[in-house]
């Protein structure tokens, strides 16, 4: 049942002059904030109920000697940390906090593990040692400053992350190690630039690290810290040019290492690379798409990777010895993520969701020979609500034209389509953007995708405009400072493609995103409102300039790279001439934005401001505020109520009369 706290009428007082009601009202024992949302019907509740209760059961590592794993899986509220001892065991649940447990880094040669977790979701993460025998956690940081990126030696005797412990902002290395329990702290490396740095590998030995030092999603550079002396190496990027260097590891012999990077072409690459000499191997020169995974078995014989091509996932054995891989053909289609060895080498587990099927954990039996596996054995079996998975819908890859073009020829832009089962008539369209921008929508298993489509009759969208990822790094970065609309524009070619679709109504599209989807949808209203029906903003920018001056110090000139940098005159006036909240007067869709109150990378003021200019210009606008959330909704009594939310402001705005008697509401 839901917890209503309270209904209050509250007078504001607009631009016009005019006073106008905002009604609001708290749920979930006053840590949810609604403002002019109508109370969900008992219906939609109903209805959803199902699609709300899908769980995903993700890899996080295996235990010391390979016979078990841990899994991170909700049960409750929130994801904590599970044990399975054997493929379709029982979850063993281990962890039992209010908030959900971030990254997990088994401690080598002991029955433990460090994870992070933070508050509310304000990202201010902490670093705790989890003892898997005792049941035991302890915070290893300082309870105050940014921590994540965990890293264990290979003796388990030593851990790096980055942190901003030194003044709140920087992204600095620190190591901590541990002698018969006792921790030491150590500052190895100060980050002075801006960038953020972080541990990626260390040496068999211990006594070199692996650096990655992240600029933009264009540019990051991999260096080698030596652990005794301090010295730092330039092993791959510059300041020169654009290309994307990522550290993949150390050779079982220390005298060589892996990169993946984009410095040859299009695409990342895997490369191997010699310490000594410093002479390069491209291993995957035939692959023409990025390489977003390696990883190496423990005695070095055989290594795996993963490539996105064109949005799946597909796995490859490596063999370190002659720098041959091979395909993995007995995958099912879909998106591949955490891939590890266990202790022996002679399996390789891996989260795998599919478009019908959420997240969950598998194992390739693996044979003798570096390139050879046997059978993939299913470890996890996630409930779906119930729901038949087989009446579940599959995207379709489409690409269509956009304004500009590339040899003569209209420029394309990728697009997953999911359109209903048995439809009857054009439907209605949901364009859902993904966030970044530098992301990729990529055909994950999506309840509340397969909800739109059974429930409300309305097929789903997600393109990868310019800016995205996956497509090469000309793509990634066709959207950079003062190019910011021009994908924006692809949502407007978007829509022309939609209108030449008989089986999709022109008339009827709603756009949805997140953070910078968020902004994309604000800024679809704003050139756009006359071909739309509805708009949602999930903590979105509505304006560049005070997104830049508000976001937390420790991440503000990574986004200046990428959207521009304010305090440069030119720039500053660009950014306010595109600002959303400086265009109000051209919104005229409905509108539904939601925010997390504690969200450090888009903060509650963006949300706000363009909630009271909407407000102020006469538009009609929901507001839904989670006080113990961040970016995004992690509790599932507050992502229960959005996503019913949701279903009730596409129900008014977007569906036609056939689909509210469906859903049993008033006219």
């Amino acid at each position: 049942m839901r917890k209503w706290r309270f209904l209050v009428t509250a007078i504001l007082l607009g631009a016009s002059g005019f006073a106008s009601a905002v009604e609001t009202r708290t749920e979930n024992n006053g840590q949810l904030v609604l403002q002019d949302i109508p109370p969900i019907p008992q219906s939609i509740a109903d209805q959803l109920n199902r699609y709300q209760n899908v769980r995903s059961a993700s890899f996080r590592g295996w235990d010391m000697d390979g016979s078990g794993m841990y899994v991170s899986t909700r049960f409750g509220e929130v994801n904590q940390l599970h044990k399975v001892d054997r493929a379709g065991g029982a979850r063993r649940q281990l962890t039992f906090f209010q908030e959900p447990i971030g990254s997990v880094s088994t401690r080598p040669e002991r029955q433990q593990l460090a994870f992070t977790m933070d508050a509310g979701g304000n990202e201010y993460t902490q670093i705790f040692l989890f003892d898997a025998q005792s049941g035991k956690s302890e915070m290893i940081t300082d309870g105050e400053s940014r921590n994540g990126a965990i890293l264990w030696n290979k003796q388990g005797s030593a851990i790096a992350y980055q942190s901003t412990r030194r003044d709140g902002k920087a992204n600095d290395i620190w190591l901590t190690t541990f002698d018969n329990e006792k921790k030491k702290d150590q500052l190895i490396l100060k980050a002075e630039d801006g960038s953020w740095w972080g541990p990626s590998g260390f040496s068999q030995s211990g006594s070199q690290l692996l650096v990655l030092q992240y600029v933009s999603s264009t540019r990051s550079k991999v260096h080698l810290l030596n652990l005794d002396s301090g010295e730092l190496n330039l092993l791959a990027g510059s300041d020169e040019g654009d290309s994307r260097n990522f550290p993949a590891g150390f050779s079982y012999d220390d005298r060589s290492v892996f990169l993946v990077s984009d410095k040859g072409g299009e695409f990342t690459q895997l490369i191997r690379m010699d310490l000594r000499s410093g002479d390069e191997k491209v291993i995957t020169t035939d692959i023409p798409w990025d390489i977003s995974s390696f990883v190496l078995s423990e005695d070095g014989r055989r290594g795996a990777f993963v490539a996105n091509e064109n949005g799946m996932s597909s796995l490859y054995l490596y063999n370190p010895r002659n720098n041959r891989y091979r395909k993995v053909d007995s995958l099912p289609i879909g998106v591949i993520g955490g891939i590890e060895f266990s202790p022996e080498g002679d399996k390789l587990a891996m989260s795998l969701n599919t478009p019908k099927t959420p997240s969950d954990t598998f194992v390739l039996e693996l044979g003798r020979r570096a390139l050879s596996s046997g059978d993939l054995n299913r470890w996890t079996f996630s409930e779906v609500g119930g729901l038949d998975t087989e009446q579940f819908v599959e995207p379709e890859l489409v690409h269509y034209p956009t304004f500009d073009k590339v040899d003569g020829k209209p420029r394309e832009i990728p697009a997953f389509v999911y359109k209903p089962r048995n439809m009857k008539g054009p439907v209605p369209v949901i364009i859902s953007i993904h966030g970044g921008p530098e992301g990729q929508y990529r055909p994950f298993f999506s309840s509340t995708y397969q909800m739109w489509l059974k429930e409300l009759g309305a097929a789903v969208i997600a393109p990868n405009v310019r800016g995205s990822a996956g497509y090469g790094k000309s793509y990634l970065a066709m959207d950079n400072g003062f190019k910011r609309e021009d994908s924006v524009k692809d949502i407007g070619a978007l829509l022309d493609w939609i209108a030449t679709q008989p089986d999709l109504d022109a008339k009827r599209v709603a756009v949805f995103g997140g953070s910078y989807g968020g902004y994309m949808v604000l800024a679809s209203g704003v050139h756009y409102s006359h071909r739309l029906k509805a708009a949602v903003d999930i903590v979105g920018i509505s304006n560049f300039v005070t997104f830049l001056t508000n976001t937390k110090s420790y991440r503000r000139d990574l986004r200046r790279v990428e959207y521009g940098d304010e305090r440069n005159p030119e720039m500053r006036a660009f950014l306010e001439r595109i600002s959303p909240n400086n265009n109000v007067e051209k919104i005229q869709v409905p509108m539904f934005v939601v925010q997390g109150q504690n969200d450090p990378r888009v903060p509650v003021t963006e949300a706000e401001q363009i909630v009271n200019a909407l407000r102020e210009s006469g538009n009609q606008v929901w507001y839904m505020n989670a006080l113990n959330e961040g970016h995004g909704y992690r509790k599932k009594e507050n992502s229960d109520a959005f996503t019913q939310a949701t279903a009730l402001f596409f129900a008014e705005h977007l569906l036609g009369k056939e689909w509210k008697k469906k859903l049993a509401l008033n006219e």
